[in-house]
């Protein structure tokens, strides 16, 4: 969704595709593994209030989107996600509500009906990440669910796109 371009925006277009896979960290939060693989770091969350850094692995689209934006906004320090001044100078890390319209206003380019917030993201990743087929452990590892009953009725409606079960009186698989 966040993918959306924005005419003669290249900047902003490398902070959502980034933004849309790694949510509100700072510039000292994501390492350089090796060239195709970041890490950045979760600070605490409700699930996680005991201060223990743990890292959350980057790779492909993320890792080109996430190098580009960095070098763009010749990020050294601070929000790595920031607003964009009228003449591309990055300024102050972003907050929750600009997160929230970032969102809404990108889900409204890209013509998705319904209500969007910041937390579509998190949901998004969870339905997309059913769509492919990936395990739910694998999910609830990198989104920090704790409770499957939350994760799974995301995950659920993603997986239920490509089931087998959704077309059950198709003419191939009716004898």
């Amino acid at each position: 969704m966040l993918r959306v371009a924005e005419p003669g925006a290249a900047r902003r277009g490398h902070r959502y595709r980034v933004f849309e896979r790694t949510g509100w960290i700072g510039v000292e939060d994501v390492r350089r593994l090796d060239p195709q693989t970041w890490t950045y770091a979760l600070g605490s969350t409700k699930t996680h209030m005991t201060g223990v850094r743990r890292e959350k692995p980057l790779r492909g689209e993320a890792v080109v989107a996430l190098q580009a934006w960095i070098e763009a906004a010749q990020l050294t320090e601070g929000a790595l996600f920031r607003r964009l001044y009228r003449n591309g100078r990055p300024g102050p890390g972003l907050t929750p509500d600009q997160v929230a319209r970032i969102v809404q206003r990108r889900a409204r380019l890209a013509n998705l009906p319904g209500d969007w917030a910041a937390h579509s993201l998190r949901s998004g990743f969870v339905t997309e990440a059913g769509r492919q087929g990936v395990p739910l452990g694998e999910v609830m590892a990198m989104t920090e669910h704790r409770s499957v009953g939350t994760v799974m009725g995301y995950f659920q409606a993603g997986a239920l796109l490509s089931s087998r079960a959704s077309d059950l009186l198709s003419a191939d698989t009716v004898d």
